[in-house]
């Protein structure tokens, strides 16, 4: 620790023990060489993106074309604007919000937000397999949400991190330095929980179980997630959805594990947390049938967290549409009902193409579930779904034993 310039350090948190006995019987029986020739290819691995024209293209022939089907690298000014947000996010990230995230944007997510967790606050007093003390427990976590939008209310300062126009891969990782010691410093001082996981460009969201937050990048409110000039069903469909699906992850497998404060606590009673876990085998079991290709299927345990997300978050965000209209069911346009909008705006976000190899290594590897089953996998569980497009038992998009959270 000191030889990175940590300051002094009395005691480390190691969250997986098992890993560090493992590598310390490692180092004791790896010859140095190997060591050694292991490191020097993580090196240059790491820093092939950066370097010469042989180093990217011998490193995209292998994590590119084999391992996930790309036929050809993307041209270098996309890879300069993921570079400059990744290592200058929040800089990149203040001048994008000036141009395309108006305040009114942030008015209307900030409005959404606000229904949803309004629609679920209103749907836990209801569960019937939910006890009253663990409904307490629920709504007291819902109420202490931290909801994140747009961008950080505090610019990161880059004044100290050194660009120039020499050596690209020396401002790479002049960058990653930079990075590093804003961590270090941030050592026996209090957590700062203004801080954002993402940069403002990024077209994401995520739930922070540790700070019990949900934040949504300003690159998120643009189609097909959210479009200004739809109406309020596809939006709810699909930005709506998003939100959802973030405010789930507090109460999914791993998120329900944490309180209202962030802390590793057990607030479920028994009953109920065996309530829930069953709830959770039946999507389990709905996404272990799903075929990949032959032989391959979705690992059900790996995609529980996000597939309750996903189930929670559309029912969450459908009955925050309704909420938003007060009983004036808007118009139908180009045919289609409003209802049957909101799930058009849920399936436009999950439209796809995706080769064969990514499809592979995102289900071995990959918590979310491929694209095609997180569009129909949850809407096959809502009966609302059904009555909307006028599905019958027996139908493809009818579950025979549909799933329900909330």
């Amino acid at each position: 620790m000191r030889a990175v310039g940590s300051p002094s350090v009395t005691e480390i948190n190691i969250a997986q023990p098992d890993f560090f006995k493992e590598l310390d019987h490692q180092l004791s029986t790896t010859p140095l060489a190997d060591w050694k020739t292991y490191l020097r290819w993580h090196v240059i691995h790491n820093a092939a993106p950066a370097l010469s024209d042989a180093f990217v293209q011998e490193n995209f022939e292998f994590y590119g074309k084999q391992l996930s089907g790309t036929k050809e690298l993307q041209p270098r000014w996309k890879r300069c604007a993921q570079s400059a947000n990744q290592n200058l996010g929040e800089a990149l990230g203040e001048v994008y919000v000036q141009k395309y995230f108006p305040p009114e944007a942030k008015a209307r997510a900030k409005a959404m937000v606000n229904n949803l967790i309004a629609a679920l606050r209103s749907d836990i007093p209801t569960l019937s397999w939910m006890g009253p003390e663990t409904k307490k427990q629920a709504l007291a976590k819902l109420e202490a949400f931290n909801v994140k939008i747009g961008y950080p209310d505090k610019w990161r300062d880059y004044s100290k991190l050194k660009i120039d126009r020499g050596s690209y891969l020396a401002n790479v990782r002049r960058s990653l330095e930079f990075e590093e010691n804003r961590d270090l410093v941030k050592i026996g001082k209090p957590v700062d929980r203004s801080e954002w996981g993402m940069t403002p460009p990024t077209v994401n969201a995520y739930y922070n179980a540790t700070f019990n937050e949900i934040v949504f990048p300003a690159g998120i409110m643009q189609p097909p997630f959210f479009d200004p000039s739809a109406d309020d069903a596809a939006n709810y469909g699909g930005m709506g959805a998003v939100i959802g699906h973030e405010i789930s992850h507090g109460f999914d497998d791993r998120g329900s594990q944490f309180d209202g404060q962030g802390n590793l606590r057990n607030w479920w009673t028994a009953d109920d947390r065996k309530n829930f876990d069953e709830r959770g085998q039946c999507i389990v079991d709905q996404f272990n049938s799903y075929e990949v290709e032959p032989g391959l299927h979705q690992n059900g345990k790996l995609v529980l967290g996000e597939s309750i997300g996903d189930l929670g978050g559309l029912s969450i965000a459908y009955a925050a549409y309704e909420k938003s209209i007060e009983g004036k069911r808007p118009k139908d346009i180009d045919g289609f009902t409003p209802e049957q909008r909101f799930f058009l705006g849920w399936a436009q976000v999950w439209g796809s193409n995706q080769r064969a190899e990514a499809a592979r290594l995102q289900t071995n590897t990959d918590p979310h579930p491929l694209g095609r089953f997180r569009g129909n996998g949850p809407i096959s569980n809502l009966e609302v779904f059904a009555k909307a497009f006028g599905c019958k038992n027996g139908d493809a998009m009818v579950r025979e034993n549909s799933c329900k959270i909330w």
